[in-house]
């Protein structure tokens, strides 16, 4: 392995770091048990597996199984971030956010930047979405689809 492709994946192991803490950041601001460091993990974590799934084949499909089992890997990390009390449930909207982070990380690893960009900023813009008056105006005027009685 060359040194020029090793700094190159460490690049995008930052970049993987930057986009997953900047969704992390958002979580610690709402005072989540799930922060920077978690997200960040993550996000890296996922880089670093699809990385060298990449380094070690060109069959995309082993590729895309790599993608599969990290997926599935932070499916039950999410799971364990989920509980209930009572009618309550907490964690969801973390656990998802754990989840698009690892498709960013998986999106720097090959090289998406774009949609791994773009995909930050929607998680980002999601999670802060209880901050804007017109979403607390409309969750308590009941007109989410999901908020409704019916």
């Amino acid at each position: 392995m060359d040194v020029k492709f090793e700094l190159i994946i460490g690049a995008k192991l930052i970049l993987a770091l930057l986009l997953g803490g900047l969704v992390g950041f958002e979580r610690e601001q709402n005072n989540k048990f799930a922060g920077v460091r978690t997200f960040g993990a993550i996000a890296v974590a996922a880089c670093i597996f699809v990385a060298i799934a990449e380094h070690l084949t060109d069959d995309t499909s082993a590729i895309a199984r790599i993608i599969a089992a990290i997926a599935t890997g932070i499916g039950f990390i999410g799971a364990g971030l989920i509980f209930r009390s009572g009618n309550e449930t907490h964690g969801l909207t973390t656990s998802a956010a754990l989840w698009a982070t690892a498709g960013i990380g998986s999106a720097v690893a090959v090289n998406m930047f774009i949609t791994a960009i773009v995909g930050s900023g929607i998680v980002f813009f999601l999670l802060r979405m209880n901050r804007f008056k017109w979403y607390k105006k409309m969750i308590e005027e009941g007109e989410l689809p999901d908020k409704k009685e019916e």
